[in-house]
């Protein structure tokens, strides 16, 4: 089982800044990150909150509600949460990063992310297909064994 994890704003998906973030809602991206787990073997749970501390107890039960690995997009704490940096630090199960938007090709301030320090890679710039990218990583890591 995965925990997908949307942050702050994200609940705007579809309406905010298309051009950056795309027509996708986030009620589509959840049924997309479903189906996608589905095809994988793998069941999905997703989940968005706007408030750094949800995320946070999110990430810090995980492994208790029986997750596996957690796909995050931290939003735009991604540039300033060092507490969600540390819960990310502090658990065991493995964490994917993604955006939707290619970070690098953003305002200078968005381009660098301090959640990715303890993640185990980044997946940026491809939509929708970012979630798509960090599911199949996961689903060939939990395969493996690792």
């Amino acid at each position: 089982m995965i925990l997908v994890l949307n942050g702050p704003n994200l609940n705007l998906l579809g309406r905010r800044e298309p051009e950056i973030y795309g027509s996708t809602t986030l009620e589509e991206l959840e049924e997309l990150c479903a189906a996608w787990g589905a095809e994988l073997g793998l069941g999905v749970v997703c989940r968005q909150s706007n408030f750094e501390g949800q995320l946070i107890e999110w990430v810090q039960q995980a492994a208790e509600e029986g997750f596996q690995a957690i796909v995050l997009n931290p939003g735009a704490l991604t540039h300033y949460s060092i507490a969600l940096l540390d819960a990310i630090r502090g658990q065991r199960l493995p964490v994917v990063e993604v955006h939707l938007s290619n970070l690098h090709a953003r305002e200078a301030y968005r381009q660098h992310s301090v959640t990715a320090a303890a993640a185990k890679g980044i997946i940026s710039g491809f939509g929708p297909l970012s979630y798509k990218m960090a599911l199949v990583y996961l689903a060939e890591q939990l395969e493996a064994g690792r």
